[in-house]
């Protein structure tokens, strides 16, 4: 399975804390998708938004052991839906994404990438449950 990632699964010290394998990825852009800040919170939710796109991570051929451990990850206010996205060379690829279902959780504030509190996401998120 093919996986666009937009938030902390986008980065490597995030990612291989909670897949084992090891994935080709390349950058992606999903159109029709808005990525918002969580009130209060380090990570992003992604929902639709025609006149929106959203920058981030596409991994290729993705095991069902770890698609099954990121459904975990990403818990009860995520769907994995399956959606277009857009790799740097044109190409258009259908993939899953988590899509964020509880909207009102959502600020009206993008979430920008370059502003992730990486350590404080991993204290919070990641050492209890993954062992990192």
């Amino acid at each position: 399975m093919q996986l666009f990632t937009y938030g902390s699964l986008m980065f490597p010290e995030i990612w291989q804390r909670v897949v084992r394998g090891d994935y080709r990825s390349v950058p992606a852009m999903a159109y029709g998708y808005a990525r918002y800040a969580l009130a209060d919170d380090t990570y992003p939710g992604m929902i639709a938004n025609p006149q929106a796109s959203v920058e981030g991570v596409l991994y290729f051929d993705v095991a069902a052991a770890d698609v099954a451990a990121l459904d975990a990850f990403e818990g009860c206010e995520y769907r994995r839906e399956l959606i277009d996205v857009v790799i740097n060379s044109g190409e258009s690829v259908i993939a899953c994404a988590y899509i964020f279902t509880a909207e009102k959780k959502l600020s009206a504030l993008p979430w920008e990438p370059q502003a992730f509190q990486m350590s404080r996401f991993i204290d919070a998120y990641c050492r209890d449950k993954l062992g990192g």
